[in-house]
């Protein structure tokens, strides 16, 4: 058991190694506009944190009512519902293969099948 686990994680470690590596690899490709927009959404997430961290600060006195609580869960469950039904369809028209390419069935009748007539 633990020979099977010290294996595990060495193959773990060699694979985190590999991915490291791409991503050094890919950091030497990237142009300067690359840079400017990682830049840019870095100072985005700053924001956002921020605001957050004001807005969870300045509300915390606030009390909610049972009504609140009762419209924050119906809103999770609707949600909740919404994508699993969502991700339900997308199985479903994948394995029914809804989602394959479009294909030419020449009809019987048809002399030539390569034509577009």
């Amino acid at each position: 058991m633990l020979q099977e686990r010290l294996s595990m994680m060495k193959i773990w470690i060699i694979r985190w190694g590999s991915i490291w590596r791409d991503i050094a690899s890919n950091v030497r490709t990237i142009s300067i506009g690359g840079y400017v927009l990682i830049s840019i959404l870095l100072a985005l997430l700053a924001v956002a944190t921020v605001l957050a961290y004001l807005g969870w600060s300045s509300a915390a006195e606030a009390g909610v009512p049972p009504s609140g609580y009762l419209a924050m869960a119906i809103g999770v469950l609707f949600s909740l519902i919404v994508g699993a039904g969502l991700m339900t369809l997308l199985f479903y028209s994948s394995r029914s293969g809804y989602d394959e390419p479009a294909k030419i069935i020449p009809s019987d009748r048809d002399e030539n099948p390569g034509s577009q007539n």
